[in-house]
C-alpha cells in the first residue's frame, strides 16, 4: 500500500472511528434516559465496549483485562467507551504508510490463534459496534423505550433520525 493510499484509508477509518464514539455516546445517553434498561441492552452496550478493549489488547500485544462479555453497568461502559476511543485514536495516529498492513496475531477467546491485517481488524471493530447498537436499539424499542439512531449518514448529515 503505498503512502497516498495510506492516507485515504486511514482517513476514513478515522471518520468511521468518529462515527463510533459519537455512536456509543448517544447509545450511552438512550440507556442511561431510562430508568431501567432493559437488561440486554445494557448487555450489549456493554459487549461491544469490551470486544474494542480487547481489540485493543491484540493489537497493542498485550493481555486483554475484560471478559468478552461483561457484567457492566450503562455508566461503567461508557467510562470504559471513552478509554477505548481514546485507544483507538493512538492506533490510527500510528497507521503510517505500511502499519494499515501490517499482521496482527493474537489469540481469541476459544484460545485459537490468529494473523489478521490491522485494516481488517479495523474495519471488523467499527462493524461490529454497529451491530450491537443495532441490538441495544431493539431490546430499547421493544421495552417501549426510544431508540438511539446511531446511523451513519445521520452523523455524516449532523442531524437526528427520524424515530418511527
Amino acid at each position: 500500500m503505498s503512502d497516498a493510499e495510506a492516507t485515504t484509508v486511514r482517513e476514513q477509518l478515522a471518520r468511521l472511528y468518529a462515527h463510533n464514539a459519537w455512536a456509543d455516546a448517544r447509545i450511552a445517553a438512550a440507556l442511561s434516559a431510562v430508568t431501567e434498561p432493559p437488561a440486554d441492552a445494557v448487555r450489549e452496550f456493554a459487549h461491544g465496549v469490551a470486544a474494542e478493549s480487547i481489540w485493543l489488547a491484540r493489537i497493542d500485544g498485550v493481555p486483554a483485562v475484560h471478559a468478552v462479555w461483561p457484567a457492566w453497568s450503562v455508566r461503567e461502559a461508557q467510562v470504559e467507551a471513552r478509554r477505548v476511543h481514546d485507544g483507538w485514536e493512538r492506533v490510527l495516529a500510528g497507521c503510517v504508510g505500511e502499519a494499515l498492513v501490517r499482521e496482527v496475531t493474537y489469540t481469541n477467546s476459544s484460545g485459537e490463534t490468529f494473523t489478521t491485517p490491522l485494516v481488517d481488524i479495523l474495519l471488523h471493530v467499527a462493524l461490529h459496534g454497529q451491530y450491537h447498537r443495532g441490538k441495544v436499539n431493539v431490546a430499547l424499542r421493544a421495552a417501549g423505550e426510544a431508540p438511539a439512531p446511531s446511523d451513519y449518514i445521520f452523523w455524516v448529515r449532523g442531524m437526528p433520525a427520524a424515530r418511527s
